[in-house]
């Protein structure tokens, strides 16, 4: 079974300004699974997006880089709003969770300890396995969102112990942006993975140029290195 590619329309963890016009490229490369962050965008225009998304038949994912708790707040009940299928990232989860009870959203938050903006995973593997453990033992998260190479650490190692310790979905997102990368994350047992900034930058070998054919490039990488858990 093929990963599941998730196509952010955000650049330096910041959806783009342009997202909706770079939106049909993105349906033209062959991607359903699309996303933007909760900052870079007024929520009107977010809005705006995701419905476009769904119109086109796609799923909507929405990842929250806030760092403060106010701002992680207002935007997971807004995620209600953008009528979004997941809700990624986060690290409040006994906050954000009951807000999306009795709801269809899929959260997937952050485990480990993440700093700055664009986000860093810190602390040791145990550390983010433990982190991780925790929050998938919740009946009211449903997967993990891991910054895999956003850590200074072994990272085919750590999504490894993340994916065991979860026994849960676990997206792979951050900073990925090559063939090796991604089949390090069909081999560590992940759902699936994100990438934005890597394919507005065209870091991968392409038939085509543009972001179509970026997107159309990373799809094949999905299917080529599958296998992990069904979404």
């Amino acid at each position: 079974m093929a990963l599941t590619f998730i196509f952010m329309l955000t650049h330096n963890d910041r959806t783009v300004a342009d997202a909706r016009d770079r939106l049909e490229d993105v349906l033209a490369g062959g991607c359903r699974h699309i996303g933007f962050k909760d900052v870079g965008l007024p929520f009107d225009e977010l809005t705006r997006l995701s419905h476009d998304i769904k119109s086109a038949g796609g799923t909507v994912y929405l990842e929250v880089v806030s760092l403060n708790r106010e701002s992680e707040l207002t935007s997971a009940k807004a995620a209600l709003g953008f009528e979004v299928d997941y809700l990624l990232g986060g690290t409040r989860a006994a906050d954000v969770a009951p807000l999306l009870h009795g709801t269809p959203i899929q959260y997937f938050p952050f485990p480990g300890r993440i700093v700055g903006h664009p986000s860093v995973l810190e602390g040791d593997a145990a550390e983010i396995a433990a982190s991780a453990r925790d929050l998938a033992a919740r009946d009211d998260v449903h997967g993990l969102d891991l910054l895999a190479y956003r850590y200074a650490g072994d990272v085919p190692s750590l999504m490894k112990q993340v994916c065991d310790a979860a026994g849960k979905p676990v997206i792979m997102a951050g900073s990925i942006d090559g063939e090796q990368k991604i089949a390090d994350v069909g081999a560590a047992g992940a759902l699936g993975f994100t990438v934005g900034t890597a394919a507005f930058d065209n870091r991968f070998p392409a038939a085509a140029p543009g972001l179509r054919g970026q997107v159309e490039a990373i799809g094949a990488l999905a299917g080529k290195y599958g296998g992990g858990i069904a979404a």
